[in-house]
């Protein structure tokens, strides 16, 4: 507990339901806290809701149903909770702030506007575009370009991740709590919830992952207040609300979600630990859009923006005498400060230090990652690079032998563990199969037993471990050290992530400073897998992650290439979606066109040149080749080809197209690093693919065909795509191969039918 008042409060309200406790605070005799003023905070939840409304009403757009949360945000900041230096907002000892209800902005934003006013008017000196802060006369731009943004973003002050979606944020935290647990240190993680996430399937995820993981430095404000967007939460969640969190194995604290003396007791015991290593949920009893109106208490409250007269009406109601001009919220705004006295002033200034107080130094922290980690390196890894001149010998494979590339992944993740404390890995209940246990098992599954673990186990539960994985890799540690993370599940089932990985790329290019490096795992990609059918065949996937800004799709042919792009990809600090084989196949001889496994890097490279390169012939041109002193005229034919079996079922038939055509093969690893290089280095790019490659080029991907659509644009490319574009049936690799036109028969005659059309 907090102080000695504290020790003895709880006496007889604790319940203890299995193995977690429950708490019911509502309406309890609760002794003064020293420096806890509740009515300075109603008094400034006053104001934050008439800054709130008016917000709204400058933009005519936003959630005034985020007004319920006002005590919560104030009591937690204000109570002696909450760890937080306004005038360094991001200071690495600080507690983490996730807005899971992304939506509640304004809220957000008007509780800043009072707080960095009264710093201002203190005399406090600080530059508000370097903090981040928002400043009351910022209000009027809600929802503008150049002003704060409709959801919750994470360069704000008191704010952790760019947020928005329904449930998103209770896992993006979660990620973040495991990082600071499992690296020993203090800080929590504070999320604000609404009671409608509960029915969001990855909140269920998320919230198994962290009870089972003893994840107990993560703590939930719940808004309870009955309503979603269309109406009650009852309307879809059946049984008693509190055993969604209470059976899921989370603590429980209850709460009149608008009595600051409440709130302060359930954040300060929820801080302080309950000891039985289980996270907690303070379910605030509130009251949804409170003061909004006739819309307090509806669902219409959620995002319904009152009209101008009933603002006004309702602005006075909470007393503030406001003209009524429409279109001059600044005046409102004026009205509304001119109510933040400096008593008020003061005190949230005090508070304020208060919560500074609570960060340690940083080398205390560091001091105390270094306990709590023994001796594994204190290595940023993203300052890794690979070894110049010869690589480990594990991560060596010899030509001509059969590795998957699933298993060369497997080796470098090995590897990576040993060179950084880090790293973090998981699968979606998949780890045996896609090769992640050997990483996890250098320092073993984080948990109640082994807390400073490495590996996740995530069970089946594909959202929470993308959210979790790549949330982790954007915050920053003590020291500097940014964790990275790996994350898999298969190939097809990658789609249930696509919706977490965009919100991470989203937080990578808000906040590039701190942009997170994760590897997302496209496991068993292909028609390989092809005794399980179409459900389990990973044909599609990369359709959804190559339209994403921020990540890049990587395809390497053998395990060689795997090794040498996952290092590019570390170096370039680039999130990936790394496609991996189940079966062990052949590690490429190179010597058809004198490439490195490094080529692989630039996204495509020649695996086989032209016989004869003579640059001055035109487009569609022919060689003339001597034999028997005869000229032998030969039309040239580029296969661009992405996947190691659709190349080694093309060499079986090489020596018959070769009769016919000059051949080149470029292999394409990834279309996006290749666009990259035709950016940076266009004469290089011009080498390996050419304008005159491209007239006569055709492409062979088993599976999506725009995945080789730029190796053909702006040329038309319907006839000169060799793709997939059906599901399948169950098979052997070879059985499923032949299904699909992609046996090296059926890709001869699909060649020859390409070009004669």
């Amino acid at each position: 507990m907090q102080n000695s008042v504290e020790s003895h409060v709880f006496d007889g309200l604790k319940k203890e339901v299995g193995n977690v406790f429950h708490f019911d605070l509502q309406g309890a005799k609760l002794p003064a806290i020293d420096g806890m003023d509740s009515e300075k905070i109603l008094e400034l939840s006053r104001l934050t809701r008439g800054l709130l409304f008016a917000s709204v009403e400058a933009a005519q757009s936003g959630h005034p149903g985020s007004a319920s949360k006002a005590e919560q945000f104030w009591s937690l900041v204000l109570s002696g909770a909450l760890a937080f230096d306004a005038l360094d907002p991001k200071h690495s000892g600080r507690d983490r702030v996730v807005w899971s209800a992304g939506h509640c902005s304004p809220m957000l934003y008007s509780g800043l506007a009072l707080i960095y006013e009264a710093l201002r008017r203190g005399g406090r000196q600080f530059m508000p575009e370097v903090l981040h802060a928002v400043m009351p006369e910022d209000l009027i731009r809600f929802r503008r370009p150049d002003g704060p943004q409709g959801h919750i973003e994470n360069y704000y002050p008191i704010s952790d991740v760019a947020t928005g979606p329904s449930g998103h944020g209770l896992s993006s935290a979660g990620g973040i709590a495991i990082a600071h647990r499992s690296c020993g240190l203090p800080m929590r993680t504070w999320v604000f919830m609404g009671d409608a996430e509960t029915e969001e399937g990855m909140t269920y995820e998320a919230r198994n992952v962290l009870s089972a993981s003893g994840t107990d430095n993560i703590i939930v404000s719940l808004d309870y207040n009955h309503f979603g967007i269309d109406g009650p939460i009852e309307e879809a969640m059946d049984g008693n609300y509190l055993n969604h969190w209470l059976g899921l194995g989370w603590n429980a604290i209850e709460v009149d979600g608008h009595n600051p003396l409440e709130l302060a007791y359930a954040y300060r015991l929820a801080g302080a630990g309950l000891g039985n290593q289980k996270p907690t949920v303070v379910i605030a009893h509130c009251q949804k859009g409170k003061g909004y109106g006739a819309r307090s208490g509806k669902a219409e409250s959620h995002g319904t923006v009152a009209k101008h007269d009933e603002y006004v009406d309702l602005m006075k109601q909470l007393g503030f005498d406001i003209p009524g001009e429409k279109g001059k919220v600044m005046g409102d705004i004026e009205i509304i400060l001119s109510q933040y006295n400096d008593e008020l002033e003061k005190y949230v200034a005090t508070r304020l230090e208060t919560a500074k107080e609570k960060i340690q130094p940083e080398s205390a922290l560091i001091a105390l990652m270094k306990k709590a980690i023994g001796d594994r390196p204190l290595i940023a890894p993203k300052s890794l690079k690979r070894p110049e001149g010869e690589l480990p010998a594990e991560l060596i494979f010899k030509s001509g032998d059969k590795v998957a590339t699933r298993k060369a992944a497997a080796a470098w993740f090995k590897w990576l563990m040993g060179e950084t404390a880090f790293f973090y890995i998981g699968a979606g209940d998949l780890a045996k199969s896609i090769l992640t246990n050997s990483a996890e098992n250098v320092y073993g599954i984080y948990g109640p037993k082994n807390p400073h673990g490495r590996g996740i186990r995530f069970g089946i539960a594909e959202q929470n471990m993308a959210m979790m994985s790549a949330a982790m890799t954007q915050d920053v540690l003590p020291g500097g050290f940014q964790p990275v993370s790996a994350f898999g599940t298969y190939a097809v089932f990658s789609s249930m992530m696509t919706n977490c990985v965009r919100l991470a790329l989203i937080g990578n290019h808000l906040k590039p400073e701190t942009a997170g490096f994760f590897v997302m795992l496209a496991a068993h990609d292909g028609p390989e897998t092809g005794e399980d059918g179409p459900t389990h065949q990973g044909l599609y996937w990369m359709s959804m992650f190559g339209a994403y800004p921020g990540i890049k799709v990587y395809k390497p042919f053998d395990a060689n290439e795997t090794i040498e792009m996952l290092f590019y990809a570390l170096e370039k600090n680039e999130p990936i979606a790394l496609s991996l084989l189940r079966p062990d196949t052949l590690v490429l001889d190179r010597s058809l066109g004198h490439s490195t496994a490094r080529d692989a890097t630039t996204g495509a490279y020649i695996y086989k040149n032209f016989k004869y390169l003579i640059s001055q012939l035109p487009v569609r041109s022919r060689y003339f080749e001597s034999n028997q002193n005869k000229l032998i005229l030969k039309p040239k034919l580029c296969l661009v080809i992405s996947g190691v079996q659709v190349l080694l079922n093309t060499l079986e038939i090489l020596p018959e197209l070769e009769e016919k055509y000059d051949v080149k093969i470029v292999n394409v690893t990834s279309p996006q690093l290749f666009e990259d290089l035709r950016r940076s280095d266009p004469s290089k790019a011009k080498e390996i693919f050419s304008d005159a490659d491209r007239a006569c080029a055709v492409t062979l991907h088993a599976g999506w065909k725009g995945f080789l659509y730029p190796f053909l644009l702006p040329t038309d490319y319907t006839n000169r795509t060799i793709a997939i574009d059906t599901y399948l049936k169950s098979g052997s690799s070879k059985e499923v191969y032949a299904l699909a036109g992609f046996d090296s028969a059926s890709l001869k005659e699909k060649i020859f039918h390409s070009l004669s059309s």
